[in-house]
Order: C-alpha cells, then structure tokens, then sequence
C-alpha cells in the first residue's frame, strides 16, 4: 500500500518543500526581468500532473497582465520550435527531472529555464538557470506527495514573480498542511463511507473551473492511474458539451465548488445530475458530505485540498474492485519515452 502512504505523508510534504523555499539570486534575478518587462512572454510546460498543477500559475500571471503561454510539453517539443525565444522565461515542471519530453526539450530550448523538480540530481535540475526545488521524498507510483509539493512551490513563485510579500501565503500554506493532516487522520473512515456512495460506478468525471480545473485534470489522471476504470478531468462547462449524455447510474461526477463567480452553477450541475438519475456531489465549502466538505479556502491553496477527497476515492474504487491502489502492472513512475 505504498500509494496509500504516499498520500498520508502528503502534509509533510507541504510543510518540508515550504521550508526549503528560498529566494535565491538566480530566482531574484528572473523574478527583476520579469517586472521589469524583459521577458517578452512565460512559458510554462510539463507533463501530467506537472502540467496540470501549473494551472493556478497561468491564471495568476494572466490575472496580472503578464502574457503567459500554458502547454504539454510533448507538444511544445514537437509542434512548438518556434513558439519559444531566448527572450522568453521557459518555466518547465517535472517531479522527477528526467520524464522523455522534458530531457529532449531542454536539449533543444534556446530560452532560459526556470526548472522546478523533485529531484535535485535529475537533468532539469542540473540543466536549468534557475531551480526551483520541492521536497516530497521518494514516491512510489501515483503523483501525489510531489503534486502537492509542486503546488506549493508554484503558489509561491507566483507570488514572487508579482513583487507580493511572501509572508501571508506561506502561514496560509503551513496552515493548510495542518488541515490536510486533520482530513487524512480519518482516511479509513473516509474509505468505508465512499465504498458505499460508489457501489456500481464504472466510470468517474471531474468537472471544475478556474483554479479547480488543475484539481479536476489530475484527478481524472490519477484515478485512470490508481485505479484502471475511465476516468476523466474537464471544465465544468464542457462537461455539458457531450459529455452530459453519459449521465447515468453507472457513471459518477464530482464537481469542484471552486471560487466565484461560479459556484452557483456548479450546485445547479450537481443538482441536475443527480436529477437526471447520475450520482453526483459537490467538493467544496457546500458540500453536505462530510468527505467532500472543505474549510474556507484562499484560492492559492485550493487545490492541495480539493485532491484530498479524489485521492480517497481512488482507494474507495480500488477497494471495491478487489485491487491494490496505485499499483502500476503497465506503466513506470518515469516516463522515459515519448
């Protein structure tokens, strides 16, 4: 059950990566060009959960007026050579420093790199200008303690790169970790409940918006992973273009309440499902669940919450299906092939 202590140690994982922060020079330096206007654009790429934790950041940077381009780095390497210019700031995410794309695209980048990785020994860390370094430990196979640490270090480097005190975001993150810890002392409980809410579900959608979208991406990713059933992460929006016709008893939609302006129509979408005989709930400060419900957030630690109760999920579903959650039969924690 390496997955499952993965995820308990998740708390940890916030409080240690928040103790290594540190505003290095090189750090210091990006983050004057950037204010000052001499990068032309960011550039922010990963893979998978990489990618999908930089979600909060493109909407930061963009709320800021900072033109900013968000893209899967196999794409970038591929079909983007001439998207990126040694006047732009690449800002690449891998929690292990080493996955195909990453290795090839830093090989090729013209640009100075902003790396931010798990593992201080891996290509991206030695290749890039700047590191940024999380400290998740060792993980066995599903991305869960290095997402969490990948998200706190990117709320900070968001607040960095707006000339923002630190000081305020780093007690509300330490906080966080505490209320985390607080949720996951009662992951058996939390286990044995949802075993019972998704009896009969074959397939699972995540639905959110804004900053909620990162959590809804990931989760689809990781249950597909931890679990082997369909699974998938998408706007909440979207869910209505196509996707809706897939209601049914079978299928499971949770929905991320996420920030305004729109958490009204994320009760209607709730609603509607389960109107229309889906099974649906809520993740968020309304939900009526006790495994969905969530305290106050600030949206820049939003998501290290929300992923909570889809990580529970995911060894709910497992459980029911006779397996051992997050053991890969297929795949490698490293992808080092494109």
């Amino acid at each position: 059950m390496a997955y499952r202590e993965d995820i308990l140690q998740q708390p940890q994982a916030v409080l240690n990566t928040l103790n290594r922060w540190g505003m290095t020079p090189s750090l210091e330096q990006v983050v004057h060009r950037l204010r000052s206007g001499e990068y032309r654009r960011v550039v922010l790429t990963g893979m998978g959960s990489s990618l999908y934790a930089l979600i909060p950041l493109w909407y930061r940077l963009l709320d800021a007026g900072i033109q900013t381009l968000w893209v899967e780095t196999g794409e970038l390497l591929h079909y983007g050579a001439e998207w990126v210019k040694p006047e732009d700031l690449l800002v690449v995410v891998s929690q292990s420093g080493r996955s195909a794309e990453v290795v090839e695209l830093i090989k090729r980048n013209p640009s100075p790199i902003l790396g931010v990785t798990n593992t201080p020994e891996s290509p991206l860390a030695q290749t890039a200008e700047t590191l940024v370094l999380t400290d998740a430990g060792e993980e066995a196979t599903v991305s869960c303690k290095t997402y969490v640490a990948t998200l706190t270090s990117l709320a900070l480097l968001g607040e960095a790169f707006l000339g923002n005190d630190l000081l305020q975001l780093q007690r509300g993150l330490e906080a966080t970790a505490f209320q985390m810890e607080a949720y996951l002392s009662r992951v058996d409980d939390h286990v044995n409940h949802l075993a019972g809410i998704l009896q009969g579900i074959e397939h699972v959608i995540y639905a959110g918006r804004g900053v909620s979208l990162a959590s809804a991406e990931t989760a689809g990713l990781i249950t597909k992973e931890s679990v082997k059933i369909p699974a998938e992460g998408m706007s909440a929006a979207a869910f209505r273009h196509g996707p809706f016709e897939l209601i049914s008893p079978r299928l499971f939609v949770l929905v991320f309440e996420g920030e305004e302006p729109t958490r009204a129509l994320h009760r209607n979408l709730v609603n509607e499902v389960n109107r229309l005989q889906g099974r649906a709930q809520l993740a968020g400060e309304s939900a009526q669940d006790e495994v969905f419900h969530l305290q106050p957030l600030n949206i820049h630690v939003r998501p290290l919450m929300e992923i909570l109760p889809v990580q529970m999920m995911t060894l709910a579903l497992a459980h029911l299906r006779g397996r051992i959650a997050g053991e890969f039969t297929l795949a490698s924690k490293v992808t080092d092939v494109q």
